[in-house]
């Protein structure tokens, strides 16, 4: 009579001691078990035994027309079968993280290439492997590359900012897009022509940290202008477009945004000395997990489609 728990994980049961016991149970006898297992019948009674005497119990009583479970054999079974439907579970899960129709990928994400690539990358990642999650978060390059390089994010997305201290890091330029001054539909300045025309609006500013910021910063040095003294210094995609339709703000957005947004209005003054390429930017040494890679299969061809598309994304 069993006293005591008993510790099945001291190595002494064995994973074809679970097959061979479920079998025979549903085989209903030693012999048609062995039969199905490809396993001689002397072979398949010996392992029984085996279970039974590290269990201390019977497992099946025999009588004519074969086996039948006994009450520990029925309880036994039942563990049996979870444990090798789990195991089962455990082996489709691996093989879909290997081939990547499961899985996770965490994509960083900047200004540029939000409203239009991701979305429908996503989209189409999703048709094609709906077992994949998809994690989107949002922010600046500084503030998200520390993630990239601790393992947190698979990849940014976004404007490609200057890497040339950063060994760590590569980039895949994916598409060209220009960044636009941008209104609200029947602005009073619609009909700007010069930067300084537009100094007296409220302005809408990335913050101080990011690229794009340094690189506006260089168009009002270069024009020999002070940053707008009416200023908001914002990111979000959501706050920047409400604030453009309720008020008189400028901002300065990606050209697929505007020209998606019947609701806002491309200004006249030109950005040319702003960068315009986007592409995603990835660690050096750890190589993109299975979901990763089909996410980054997924952004270029996406890329491709922007390029062929959209009006003006390239060589504006």
């Amino acid at each position: 009579m069993i006293s005591r728990p008993l510790d099945l994980l001291n190595g002494r049961l064995k994973l074809r001691h679970l097959v061979l016991v479920t079998t025979i149970a549903e085989q209903g006898g030693v012999l048609r078990a062995a039969e199905h297992l490809h396993l001689a019948q002397p072979a398949v009674t010996r392992g029984l035994r085996e279970v039974e005497q590290i269990l201390g119990v019977e497992l099946f009583t025999r009588g004519s027309r074969g086996v039948t479970p006994t009450l520990f054999g029925e309880a036994f079974i039942e563990h049996a079968r979870a444990v090798q439907a789990e195991l089962r579970r455990a082996g489709e899960r691996i093989a879909g993280l290997a081939d990547g129709t499961a899985g996770t990928v965490t994509v960083g994400t900047l200004l540029a290439a939000t409203n239009v690539l991701l979305p429908r990358s996503i989209a189409a990642l999703k048709a094609e492997r709906p077992g994949i999650t998809v994690i989107v978060k949002e922010g600046t390059f500084d503030s998200l590359v520390p993630q990239l390089a601790g393992g947190d994010l698979d990849l940014i997305l976004g404007r490609l900012n200057p890497i040339e201290d950063r060994p760590d890091l590569r980039q895949i330029p994916l598409y060209n897009e220009p960044v636009l001054l941008v209104a609200r539909a029947g602005h009073p300045g619609g009909q700007a022509r010069a930067l300084a025309d537009l100094l007296d609006y409220p302005w809408i500013l990335p913050l101080e940290q990011t690229s794009l910021r340094r690189e506006l910063e260089q168009v009002f040095h270069r024009d020999g202008l002070p940053l707008p003294p009416d200023r908001t210094e914002c990111t979000s995609i959501l706050t920047i477009r409400s604030l453009l339709l309720g008020t008189d703000m400028i901002a300065a957005l990606p050209a697929l945004f505007v020209r998606t947004d019947p609701q806002l209005l491309e200004l006249q003054v030109p950005l040319p000395s702003v960068r315009r390429s986007v592409g995603a930017t990835l660690p050096e040494t750890r190589a993109l997990t299975p979901a990763g890679k089909v996410m980054l299969s997924h952004l270029q061809q996406q890329a491709r489609h922007l390029d062929a598309r959209e009006p003006g994304p390239v060589g504006d």
